[in-house]
Formats: structure tokens, C-alpha cells, sequence
């Protein structure tokens, strides 16, 4: 008996604690869009001319080989003996005529301003506005209430109702 009672008191008790759900509509008193700002990187890039000067060489000068060559035969020819004399001739004339060359050709003959492209590029930070949703207040069963929401609900909103009782 004991046993069929406390079941009975069980099976009462788990019904009456289930809540109640329902479906009904809250009429809608403001919207407000929420809203977030970001930073976005990108790259700003210019580009400019600038004037660069720059050496110019003429056309190849053969007197510094010319000198060079005949002074280094003569040095050449100061030293040595028999047929070494013919080998340190020859010698001191190649040397010499290098060096004259070398000597001769290696300063510009004038400059010249020459145009050139330089692109310069740097990051800039641009804040942009972004909509995350909206603010909604709205009233149901005299109260108010307040959410937020991703999408604009109009005049009227959804809202589930849920009924328990209180256990004391």
C-alpha cells in the first residue's frame, strides 16, 4: 500500500513540475542597430620620379694605351740583358699599355641627369562600421523586457512562454 501510494505521490508530483511552453507574440517598442568598428589594414602606395646623376664616358681614348705602352718599353728596355732585354721590353710595353688604357678611360668625361621611377609603399589603417544586429526593446504581459537580436524583428516579435509552478 505504502508502495502504491509513493508512486502515486511521484507520478502527481513529475506532471505538476513539468513546465508549460507555449508560443505568443510581443509587440516590439524600439529597435536600435548595434553597431562595431574594425580596423583593416591596407597598403597606399606612390610613386614618384627623381633625377639621378649618373657618370658619362665618351668614346674609348687610345693615346693613355699609346704612352702607357711606349713608357713602359722604355722602362722595360733599362732592364735586363741579351735576349732578356728583348723579353723585358716587350713586357713593360703590355704593362704599360694596360695601365695607360686603364688610366686614361677611367674618369667620365661628364654627367648626365637621368630620370628614374621610385615607388614607395606604407600600411594605413582604415576603420570601417560594421552592423552586428540590434538592441530590441519590447513589451509582453505588461512587462518590458530587452534583447539583442541579428535581425530587425518589425512591430511585432515571436517569444516562447514557459509556465512551472513553484515547489515549496
Amino acid at each position: 500500500m505504502k508502495r502504491t501510494l509513493t508512486i502515486t505521490l511521484l507520478a502527481v508530483a513529475a506532471a505538476g513540475a513539468q513546465a508549460e511552453t507555449y508560443f505568443d507574440q510581443a509587440r516590439v517598442r524600439r529597435v536600435d542597430p548595434q553597431y562595431e568598428s574594425i580596423t583593416v589594414p591596407r597598403n597606399e602606395c606612390t610613386s614618384q620620379t627623381v633625377s639621378e646623376v649618373q657618370p658619362v664616358s665618351g668614346p674609348p681614348q687610345y693615346a693613355g694605351a699609346l704612352i702607357g705602352g711606349v713608357a713602359g718599353g722604355l722602362i722595360g728596355n733599362q732592364v735586363g740583358r741579351g735576349h732578356g732585354k728583348e723579353a723585358a721590353t716587350a713586357l713593360g710595353a703590355v704593362v704599360g699599355a694596360l695601365t695607360g688604357d686603364r688610366l686614361a678611360n677611367a674618369q667620365p668625361t661628364g654627367y648626365m641627369e637621368v630620370p628614374r621611377q621610385v615607388t614607395s609603399c606604407r600600411t594605413v589603417n582604415e576603420v570601417q562600421t560594421r552592423l552586428t544586429g540590434y538592441r530590441v526593446a519590447y513589451e509582453w504581459g505588461g512587462q518590458s523586457y530587452t534583447t539583442f537580436m541579428r535581425d530587425n524583428p518589425g512591430s511585432l516579435m515571436q517569444v516562447r512562454v514557459s509556465v512551472e509552478p513553484v515547489v515549496r
